[in-house]
This record gives C-alpha cells, structure tokens and sequence, in this order.
C-alpha cells in the first residue's frame, strides 16, 4: 500500500505567470493527484524578508537560537519528508529571497547543530528524505555545466544538504536559455518535470 508523503513545495520567482510559477504549479497538482500531501510556499507572495537581522547573526551562537519569528517556516521544514525547490537561477546563484530562507529557517538547532572542537556541524533535518529541485537559467547549458561547473547544484548538494540533511536522495532539473520558452519547448519540458517525479515520488 503506498503512504502518501509530507511534501514541503517552495517557489521563489518575483513574476506572476512565470516559468517557474507554471513548473510549480504543475509540481502541485501532480504531487497531490499522487496522493501526497503538499504544503505550498511562494516566498513573494507570502513577502518573506530575506533579510537576516543582527540579532538573528548573533543568535546564531546562542542556545536555544531564538526561532520566534520564523516559527511557521520551521514547523513546515521539519515537518515535511520531500522539499521540492523551484527558483531562477541569477547570475548562478539563488534568488536573493530564497538565499535569505536558508539563512534565516536552516539554522542552528533546526537544521544542524553547531560541531565540536574538530568535527563537522551536525545535521538535524533527518525527516527529509527526498530533495526535488526544478531551476531555470538564461546561460546556456555548457556555461553552467563546463565553465561554472553547476554552482547551484553543488551548494544544494554538498553545502545545505550534505550538511543538513544527509543521507538523502536529490534530483536537480536545469533548463537552459530560459528567456524566452516557446509552447513546444514548454510543454516537453513540464512532460519531463511529470515523468521525473513520478519516478522521484513515487516510492
């Protein structure tokens, strides 16, 4: 019998009617037509500041770190099983947004716990199981991949979940000269989207 999972869905694209708002949107329905259960974040629209505050820096180094003013952004991340991303990539890094939502929720006692003397922070996100990352790009695909060597993929990878979330199983999506997108190309595109994760997702 398949159990459907807790899904955490986090959008961060500035533009209604976006790419990025039509790979989300598509995302959402698929993974509740397979009976998941999905908790939708759009970062614009729910205008959550980015900005980390002086004293969230220095609470970084206090115990307990003062969660109270991002209480429902952490009770969705460490409630979920699956985090599934969809963001543009700008000038190969996150969206300022969705960079401020990894300062401000992925914090210590949250996501990881500070490391000893000598060893490496110690993770705490051990109910996601299953990263989904779906980005789009203006570069075309060997810049990305030959000469910045997928930058975005790597900070997920080895940086946030190599760091916080370890073991668990990542699927990235790039799609490439994303500035214009006719409806051919947008349709092969959500078709792959579909078929990825379903395959993801589905167990």
């Amino acid at each position: 019998m398949f159990f459907g999972m807790k899904i955490l869905l986090v959008t961060a694209h500035p533009v209604k009617h976006s790419l990025c708002e039509k790979y989300s949107d598509t995302i959402a329905e698929q993974l509740k037509s397979m009976r998941h259960d999905v908790v939708e974040e759009n970062l614009y629209e729910s205008r959550f500041d980015p900005v980390l505050s002086q004293k969230e820096r220095e609470d970084y180094y206090k115990e307990p770190y003062d969660t109270s003013a991002i209480t429902g952004e952490v009770e969705r991340l460490t409630a979920a099983d699956a985090l599934v991303l969809v963001f543009p990539t700008w000038w190969f890094g996150f969206p300022a947004i969705l960079k401020g939502w990894f300062d401000r929720v992925w914090v210590p006692g949250v996501a990881y716990d500070h490391a000893d003397e000598s060893g490496p922070i110690k993770p705490k996100l051990h109910n996601i199981k299953k990263v989904f990352v779906v980005t789009t790009l203006g570069a075309p695909w060997w810049v990305d991949t030959f000469i910045l060597r997928r930058p975005v993929k790597r900070v997920i990878k080895m940086g946030l979940l190599g760091s916080c979330a370890r073991p668990c199983q990542l699927r990235f999506i790039s799609f490439y000269k994303c500035e214009k997108v006719d409806a051919e190309r947008l349709k092969r595109s959500i078709s792959k989207i579909e078929n990825e994760l379903s395959k993801f997702l589905s167990n």
